[in-house]
């Protein structure tokens, strides 16, 4: 009997409001598992907490997957846009041609370069002087990608998930909307200029996602990859709470079971307790300025 293929449905799209409404669409009218919507450009992207997504044609990868997965315990439905933004790292690395691990993950799921590393490459044509206060002025992270994931039905027989992607791709810094360009990065700048051809990316993330959700399907997860790509880990972080107080803590690890970000707080059992991604509206770096989030779905 012939395996069914990986992608059940694809479609390319010049100019959408959201990949993502296109995909949560197709599965309420019954589509398969895994359809994928891919965006030249979208008119009304979005993140986290509805925070906007806008990128020049061309510029980076914009896509959305949907999937049906009863096969997953709801409890670990995290690990369905974990295990996408995973096979992205690997993809990004190697069609710019980047070190293994430079990618990293800012949890819950932003993909993330070190601000030392990425500015480093960007800054070698300024005078000393100048790249420090240059170097100053950057986030500690520079976002790469944004990975959103929106869910329904959740507990019942026929749960859907949809998972959208933006990665800044073959964008250049000058392009970077000023407001945004302290705290992002793209694959170009990442690689030193190096063109990135945004047809290889989809096919390399494509060959890797399916190796990944055909583990996840079968009960493994990659999780010391996971582990190994947490940015936050052992940093000072700022918590920013949906009702507009913020909390610095120190991130200390990430929970296999419930991809919550566990925190050290002398206040509670054990010396730590557990956050989880509902429960604020964005995490920085604990000396980050505050600069607005450049990516997202």
């Amino acid at each position: 009997m012939t395996e069914p293929p990986f992608i059940a449905r694809q479609e390319r799209f010049a100019l959408v409001v959201s990949t993502n409404d296109v995909v949560r669409r197709w599965l309420a009218e019954g589509t398969p598992e895994v359809c994928l919507a891919v965006a030249d450009e979208q008119s009304a992207g979005r993140g986290r907490e509805g925070r906007p997504w806008t990128a020049p044609p061309g510029a980076a990868l914009l896509m959305s997957l949907g999937f049906r997965p009863s096969w997953l315990e709801p409890v670990r439905l995290w690990r369905l846009p974990a295990t996408v933004a995973l096979a992205m790292a690997d993809a990004a690395e190697e069609v710019a041609g980047l070190p293994d691990g430079m990618i990293r993950l800012k949890w819950p799921n932003d993909l993330v370069i070190e601000a030392g590393g990425s500015a480093a490459v960007a800054l070698d044509d300024l005078a000393a002087p100048e790249a420090a206060a240059a170097l100053a002025a950057r986030s500690a992270w520079l976002k790469l990608a944004g990975v959103l994931g929106e869910s329904e039905g959740v507990g019942t027989a026929d749960p859907h998930v949809v998972v959208g992607i933006g990665t800044n791709a073959d964008w250049q810094a000058s392009d970077f909307p000023p407001q945004l360009a302290s705290g992002m990065t793209s694959l170009r700048e990442a690689s030193r200029g190096r063109p990135v051809d945004l047809s290889l990316l989809l096919d390399a993330f494509l060959s890797r996602l399916e190796v990944r959700i055909t583990a996840l399907r079968g009960g493994r997860f990659d999780l010391a990859d996971w582990h190994a790509r947490q940015a936050t880990t052992g940093r000072r972080v700022r918590l920013e709470l949906p009702n507009g107080q913020s909390e610095v803590v120190e991130a200390i690890d990430v929970d296999a079971e419930t991809g919550a970000l566990v925190v050290a707080d002398p206040s509670a059992p054990g010396g730590e307790r557990h956050v989880a991604a509902g429960e604020i509206r964005h995490l920085r770096s604990a000396g980050a300025t505050g600069a607005p989030t450049p990516a997202g779905m």
